[in-house]
């Protein structure tokens, strides 16, 4: 599968540098450069990338600041790349992927860049274990935290929804990202336990507190934290005959 990378350095010759090794490299995609640290906090957010090659001094916001911006959990497997090694024990505290040095040497950079795809594919060599260990339906989901990697039951989620290459479960003790789109898990979710409601939730039909009808065949759905959300008419029509609301 290709590593898709990003690279954010405001020196043009270091971004066309790094991007030239990486074009050497079997299987990795430079998706996106940025110039400045808010435009790379941008870019994460839009490209979610699955590597960021990150300078440390940058113009706006330095690379910290940029880990700061996007959250240290929702950040993509990060390298960074600078100048300067007074920096290394900070990155480390902020869970980076490796620390290099400029000039960036290219079997270095080839390491960091296979250090990434095997952290991406140990995750989903587990969850595909775990999937396949569970029957028809998922009972339990791989997530991270700052404890680390653990198995979340699919029962504690009370709504998982989906944000852009992400789905956020969230939980009575917290919200999970992973990767993933909410059509796939809701295909693995058990129908008698869990309901699609629009396009972006799944929502367990336990944490649902009450049913309220809304507008044009729609349903306003409140859950037991008092949140709402909406059961359109068409996701409604999928589920005909699986409740009766009248």
């Amino acid at each position: 599968m290709t590593l898709r990378v990003l690279v954010a350095d405001d020196e043009a010759p270091a971004r066309r540098r790094l991007v030239r090794l990486l074009g050497a490299m079997g299987d990795v995609a430079v998706v996106g450069e940025a110039a400045d640290g808010r435009e790379a906090a941008e870019r994460i957010d839009a490209l979610a990338p699955d590597l960021v090659l990150l300078d440390v001094r940058m113009p706006i916001m330095d690379g910290f600041e940029v880990v700061g911006a996007v959250g240290v959990d929702h950040m993509p497997a990060t390298v960074f790349v600078t100048a300067y090694d007074e920096h290394a024990l900070r990155a480390f505290e902020v869970r980076a992927l490796d620390y290099l040095l400029k000039p960036v040497a290219p079997a270095r950079l080839r390491e960091a860049v296979e250090r990434a795809r095997t952290r991406r594919a140990a995750p989903s060599a587990l969850a595909s274990l775990v999937a396949a260990t569970a029957g028809r339906y998922l009972r339990r989901i791989l997530v991270h935290d700052d404890r680390g990697a653990h198995l979340l039951p699919v029962d504690a989620i009370a709504l998982a929804r989906a944000e852009r290459n992400y789905v956020v479960l969230h939980t009575a003790r917290g919200a999970f990202r992973v990767r993933g789109t909410i059509g796939a898990l809701a295909e693995r979710l058990d129908p008698a336990t869990f309901l699609r409601v629009n396009r972006s939730d799944v929502v367990r039909l336990d944490a649902i507190r009450e049913l309220q009808p809304w507008s044009h065949g729609d349903y306003r759905i409140v859950l037991g934290d008092g949140s709402a959300l909406l059961w359109s008419r068409r996701y409604r029509a999928q589920t005909a005959g699986a409740f009766e609301l009248g």
